[in-house]
């Protein structure tokens, strides 16, 4: 059954939407069974040993797929996981309808200057991202653009959800948690200017959800410290 399934990829994929192409796969937007899908396929790397390549490719299809499970069992919002096909790379995932990205929102509430909605937010992604490390899953590419938006039809509030687990894995140590969040920062501050306060307001609203915060912050901080020494030395 796995075969035949590999086996109509090729044709199925042929038909789909390509959205986009990065270094390491190439996502469609389809459908599948009957609902709307994005599709996320690894291709192989000419520039590495097949064997390696295969090895590498698959190890890391398997750890993206079992973050994205840790956290929807946690009650964190992630991409219903529809169908792996590991002979190919490709995981099948829900397309959030209807929302939009962080990015977007914080943009948008800039130019209107609406601090209660985006201090709101920054508490909201604060609290996910401890929920999240505290089941020890390390996203690895953490940016407003790798979180999504998406209006609830009964209170009207807004369902974060985060997408894009391709570098993730799963670690309890501090130093891996604080990486993650240092990512998040540099993206946030280089994508959204002006935003150093509002960035920490979600690193306290972070340390008041997790069990785990004190450690992680002081990573954070030794990160940030290694950081700006190396800058001053380049």
């Amino acid at each position: 059954m796995a075969q035949k399934k590999s086996m109509a990829l090729p044709e199925f994929l042929s038909k789909a939407e390509l959205v986009k192409q990065g270094a390491e796969a190439r996502v469609y937007r389809a459908e599948f069974l009957g609902k709307p899908t994005i599709v996320k396929e690894r291709f192989p790397k000419r520039y590495r040993h097949p064997v390696l390549d295969e090895k590498l490719t698959h190890r890391r299809t398997v750890q993206e797929v079992r973050s994205i499970l840790r956290c929807r069992r946690a009650g964190i919002s992630a991409p219903v996981v529809y169908f792996v096909d590991y002979t190919s790379h490709c995981i099948f995932l829900e397309e959030i309808v209807g929302s939009s990205t962080v990015r977007d929102y914080i943009a948008s509430n800039q130019r209107s200057d609406s601090c209660k909605e985006l201090e709101r937010l920054a508490d909201r992604v604060g609290q996910i991202l401890a929920k999240m490390h505290d089941e020890d899953v390390i996203h690895g590419d953490l940016t407003t653009s790798n979180m999504l938006l998406r209006c609830g039809l009964e209170d009207g509030e807004f369902n974060l959800f985060l997408i894009d687990f391709g570098l993730s894995y799963i670690s309890a140590l501090p130093e891996d948690k604080g990486v993650d969040l240092y990512v998040l920062e540099k993206a946030f501050l280089s994508t959204h200017p002006n935003t150093e306060a509002l960035f920490e307001r979600l690193l306290k609203s972070y340390a008041a959800a997790s069990s785990k915060s004190s450690a992680v912050i002081k990573k954070l901080d030794e990160v940030r410290l290694r950081g700006r020494k190396r800058s001053m030395v380049g």
